[in-house]
This record gives structure tokens, sequence and C-alpha cells, in this order.
């Protein structure tokens, strides 16, 4: 067997180009294993669960390439694959073309500009936004493992100047019509959404859009704007932004459980909106009956969510295992869980006496969030990239212990162009009952009502709505 393992210092490349890089050279002919990440601790571990001894003391800006072959040559060919990949770039100058900018500031000054998307590793992500906000652009980060009193500072700054910081970690935004990030195909219409919250905005906008309701704007602020240290700082120049809008008739604020004396001041600010304000904070509501509430007091009826049932199956004994991409569907989840079966561990549990590791195994009832910061640094969102997921599933599938296997599907624009067809042969093999909230609307890339096919043809229960998804599963379980 011929392996090649080495960390280069001072490269860089994003973690989907890396994916896709990691996926050519597995492609090649006569490559066992090929992992082409940056050097995280989580995919060290990664690498050495795959059979690989990456060198010692590594830093996690390093470049890992990691390449076992079958001979000489299928080697010689995979490490050429990968640098040819890694060294792909654009051709820019000359010929009378115009050098492209080189730092966010000079681009919106040279072209324009009022919005900047900042996607770039959690530690540069202050400098960039900062930048764009001196430059004259409202800014969303994309960025996560950003420090929070670099979120403090950037948000004071952008209040001052009287312009939006979304995020870090806003992962879902619509705005002027056009959906970044992690977005859907959804209507124009009279609802705003402030979502502190980027999956909690997608099952809105999802759970909406089937009851023909459309949106002006959906503003992420990110999962830390209602926390004491940031103040809700974001969240109420998004609600202005909104209520200055004509055609918002309903503002709905979404999170997850908000500091008290910020959520005070957040209700209070709303007070003094021309705009109907309504609030979606986890443990008061869950997200499908807020939108309900919103549904109905735009004066249209509230559909029946859609379903598609799976094959026939009764309570069993056991464990709820929950396998979450999205952090606020695992909350909702959570809490759910919490009040029909009990003490519910999971890595992003509250009480640290809760929590447990991303990876352990436990006999109890667990949930885990694979789109935490822990698990994405130098790696796709598994929005992007299931593999993560997917070895759980497996293992919790195989694990007699498990009473029912609940996970949640997410579609839309920069998701995964097919997840069904990934987890579809997990699922149908499944000794478990498999339970699946679908977020996603009809008109999104993927064809919402085709990954349902997929998955109830593999036997799965499936639920556009997280809440009733979560509430199935838990009835399930023999108590």
């Amino acid at each position: 067997m011929n392996v090649h393992i080495e960390a280069r210092t001072g490269a860089y490349a994003d973690s989907v180009t890396l994916m896709q890089v990691s996926r050519l050279v597995q492609e090649t002919d006569g490559v066992d294993a090929a992992l082409v990440a940056m050097a995280t601790e989580l995919n060290l571990d990664l690498a050495r669960g795959m059979g690989f001894e990456p060198p010692d003391g590594v830093s996690a800006d390093a470049l890992l390439i990691a390449i076992r072959a079958r001979d000489a040559a299928a080697l010689d060919a995979a490490r050429a694959a990968a640098d040819a990949a890694l060294t792909a770039r654009p051709a820019a100058g000359g010929s009378g073309v115009e050098a492209p900018a080189r730092t966010v500031g000079s681009a919106i000054r040279r072209g324009g500009g009022t919005l900047a998307l900042i996607s770039v590793p959690g530690p540069h992500a202050f400098t960039e936004a900062m930048d764009a906000l001196e430059a004259g652009c409202d800014v969303m980060v994309f960025s996560d493992n950003v420090p929070i009193d670099q979120e403090v500072r950037l948000k004071s700054v952008a209040a001052d100047l009287g312009r939006l910081v979304m995020g870090p970690d806003c992962g879902t935004a619509v705005v002027g019509g056009v959906g970044l990030g992690f977005s859907h195909t959804v209507q124009p219409g009279p609802v705003g959404l402030v979502a502190a919250s980027g999956t909690g905005c997608q099952q809105l906008l999802c759970l909406l859009d089937a009851a023909g309701v459309g949106i002006t704007a959906a503003l992420g602020v990110g999962g830390r704007d209602l926390s004491a240290a940031v103040g809700a700082r974001s969240t109420l120049t998004a609600l202005d932004a909104l209520d200055a809008d004509p055609a918002t008739e309903l503002i709905v604020v979404v999170s997850k459980p908000p500091a008290d004396e910020v959520a005070r001041a957040v209700r209070a600010h709303a007070d003094t909106l021309d705009s109907a304000v309504q609030f979606a904070f986890l443990g008061e509501t869950d997200l499908t009956a807020a939108s309900e509430v919103a549904i109905a007091a735009l004066g249209t009826p509230v559909p029946t969510w859609a379903s598609w049932p799976g094959r026939t199956t009764t309570a069993r004994p056991g464990a709820l295992r929950g396998l979450f991409c999205g952090g606020t569907l695992c909350d909702e989840a959570m809490l759910i869980a919490a009040s029909e079966l009990g003490r519910i561990r999971s890595n992003i549990a509250p009480l640290p006496s809760d929590r447990v590791g991303p990876t352990e195994r436990t006999p109890q009832h667990v949930l885990i969030d694979f789109g935490d910061d822990e698990l994405t640094a130098g790696r796709p969102h598994p929005m992007i990239d299931q593999s993560l997921r997917l070895e759980r599933f497996a293992a919790e599938a195989a694990d007699p212990g498990t009473a029912v296997i609940l996970l949640d599907v997410v579609l839309g624009h920069g998701a995964h162009p097919d997840p069904a067809a990934e987890l579809a042969p997990l699922i149908e093999a499944a000794g478990p009952p498999v339970v699946v909230s679908l977020i996603g609307t009809a008109a999104d890339p993927q064809d919402r009502d085709a990954q349902a096919a997929t998955l109830q043809g593999a036997g799965a229960h499936v639920f556009a709505s997280n809440a009733q998804a979560a509430r199935f599963a838990c009835g399930l379980v023999t108590r």
C-alpha cells in the first residue's frame, strides 16, 4: 500500500473547495482513501479514523493532504490531481483586464454595492467585516467561530454608522428578493423576519410559503444577538429596517431562548414600531405554532402541514437518537422531547450536566447538532457534506438500544443537491424506525416532493413540520 501524508503551511482553501478536492482525489483510479482538509483537531481525528497518521504538532492553519493508493502510479496521479485542483485559479490581469480587488473595501469602493457577504475562516472575519462597514456597506457574516467580543465590536461600530451586521454565523437571509447563504425559493409578501436563528428562519420561511404567505425580507442577526453579551444590537436595527418598509405588515422575531433582560428590551422597542411584531422564542412556542399564529394574523387559512407516512411501525423500548444539521431544529426537538421523554443529552444542551461530546455514544436519549461550531471548523456545514452524520447514523441504526432515529433534511440554495439519495440506503437498511423533518419549499432546486418520495420510499416517516416530526418520533419510544 502506498501512502502520502503532508501538512502544507501557508496554504488555505475554503471548506467547500476542499471537500470537492477530496472527492476528486478519492475518485482517481487506484485510490482507496483521501482527505484534503485544514488540519483542525476534528479533521485530524477524521484522518486517524481513516487509517492515516498525521504528523505531530501540525497547526490548524496547515493544509492536510492524506492519500492511500494501491500502487505508486495511482498515488502519483492522485497527488497530481490534488495539486492541480488546489492551484487552479481564474485568469486575471493583463490584456487590458482590470486586476481583481485585493480587499473587500477596495472592491466596494471600485464597484459600489450596499451589502457585503463575508465568508472566510472565523479568525479572519472581523477584519473583512470591519473593512466593509467602513467602506459603506451593511454586512452579512456567514463565517462562524468568530469571538463574541469581536461580534460586539462590529455591531457597536455598525450602530454608530447606521448600518446592519447580520451574523456572525448568519446562515440564512433574504434581501431584495435574493436569498443569501442557505436560502429557499419563496414568494414576496407581507411578513418580515428577524432571525437570531438560521434553521429557525428556514422553517418559518418554508411553512409560510406552504400557506401561500410571502416575505418582504429575512434578516439573520446571528444566534448570539439576543444574548446578554451582545444585547440585541442587530435585532433592534433589523426591526427598524423592516418597519420602515411599507410592504411589511407583520414582523416575526425568531430566536432560541433569549436572555430575559434582552427579550424585555426588544419587546419594549417593538412597542414603538408601526408594524405589528410577533415573537417566536423557543421555550415559549414552537416554530410550527409560531407560523400558524402569523398566518392567522394575516387572515390566511392555516393549512394542514404536509407529511409522508413511512413503513408501518410500532413503539419500541430504547432511546431517541436525533441527528441534526440545524441547531435551532435540534433545540426545538430537544425541548419537545424533554417534555415527553424526560432528560435529553446533547452537545448543545444548555446545562453542562446534560452535555455529551459530539462523537460520544450514550445509552440515553441524545440529540446531536452536527452544525455546531465545534464540528464545522475547517469542514463544510452538514447541509453540504453529510459524511459525519452518515457515519453516526450507521452506528445508531445498528445499536439495539436505539428506539427511533430523528433527523432533519434541509433543502434550498447552497445545500446538498440530493441529500435524500445519500440517506435512503441507510434508512432502508435501518432496524429502528426513522423520522425526518424535511425543510424546503416546492420551488427549491432539490424538488421537495421528490426528496420526500425518496425518503418515504426508503421507509422514513417525513414531515414538513419539525415540531410534528419530533412529537411523532417521541411517540415511537416506549415509556
